[in-house]
């Protein structure tokens, strides 16, 4: 279903796209704007997670600072049948996570300090879980693909904005009344927005059930959720908009925000979701792979 969700959304935009571009721009400035966002979007799906994780100071971590955090992320791509992502720590008091890199051979997975302080080593497992989903499910790509459609129709809207105050309105306007062209360049990147950020939420839910998938349990990821969320609201995180949607959970504190323009869904409902797959897996807690016991360092309260 969420796959469904995700491919509609996508149709959606790409209406909005052609629609618009004859409406506002002609055939003309539509190839244009759809060229000029596929060359920005290229740019940020090969080189956005450097500067993401040099945007939050992330440093990758040695096999020998934590040891359990990689034999946990090692036995999880293997479950998930993807190569083992690189693993960064985040120097936030926020519990919090994201994965990152154009592809399951070029990922990353990141945790802050703040998440080893309020899970125990199973809900831990979950959120790792969550964020080999991403990868597999290759969300990265879905995401570069969906700001190349609204990118690309928000540069229409300014396009047409300019043609309109230079042109008089009469370039590429194809006998389209000027009232509407006006209303299409403040409507269609509000629309696009929005279906982004559905698009956004979408891919979340999809994330948790392909984690639970992969842990063989969803109440792990469930609890750490429920404990992430009241961290992220208590502890502040100095996080910029455009990356939010990266994160486990919105980084955010803001209360403001209205939940169409929200890149997560609302947690208590991912929660009921996890919940509601329970059905046939057992309740129990994650294991390792391998039988020897690794004694977490002393920096983990687990």
């Amino acid at each position: 279903m969420n796959t469904l969700k995700t491919t509609l959304l996508l149709g959606l935009l790409t209406v909005f796209l052609v629609f618009g571009g004859f409406a506002l721009g002609g055939q003309e400035g539509m190839i244009l704007a759809f060229v000029l966002a596929v060359a920005m979007n290229f740019g940020a799906y090969f080189f956005s997670h450097k500067v993401v994780l040099s945007m939050y100071k992330a440093k990758e971590v040695r096999e020998s600072e934590f040891p359990e955090v990689f034999q946990i992320v090692r036995d999880l791509s293997h479950r998930a049948g993807i190569p083992m992502p690189k693993v960064y720590r985040i120097p936030s008091d926020q519990p919090n996570a994201f994965a990152t890199g154009r592809n399951p051979e070029h990922a990353v997975v990141a945790f802050t300090d703040g998440i080893t302080r309020i899970l125990d080593r199973d809900e831990f497992a979950g959120v790792l879980a969550h964020e080999l989903a991403h990868v597999k499910n290759r969300d990265i790509l879905i995401g570069t693909i969906t700001a190349t459609l609204a990118g690309a129709i928000s540069m229409l809207a300014n396009m047409a904005q300019w043609s309109m105050i230079f042109g008089g309105g009469r370039g590429g306007d194809r006998g389209v009344h000027p009232a509407f062209r006006i209303i299409l360049m403040i409507l269609a990147p509000i629309a696009a927005l929005l279906v982004q950020m559905a698009i956004s939420r979408t891919r979340e839910y999809k994330a948790d059930a392909t984690g639970a998938a992969i842990l063989g349990s969803p109440i792990p990821l469930a609890n750490a959720l429920a404990k992430l969320e009241r961290g992220s609201k208590s502890i502040p995180m100095q996080a910029e908009p455009a990356t939010a949607h990266m994160f486990i959970v919105n980084p955010l504190t803001g209360k403001d925000l209205a939940s169409l323009f929200s890149t997560h869904p609302p947690t208590e409902k991912r929660i009921a979701a996890l919940h509601a797959l329970q059905g046939g897996s057992q309740p129990g807690t994650y294991r390792l792979r391998t039988n020897s016991v690794v004694e977490p360092p002393s920096r983990y309260e687990w």
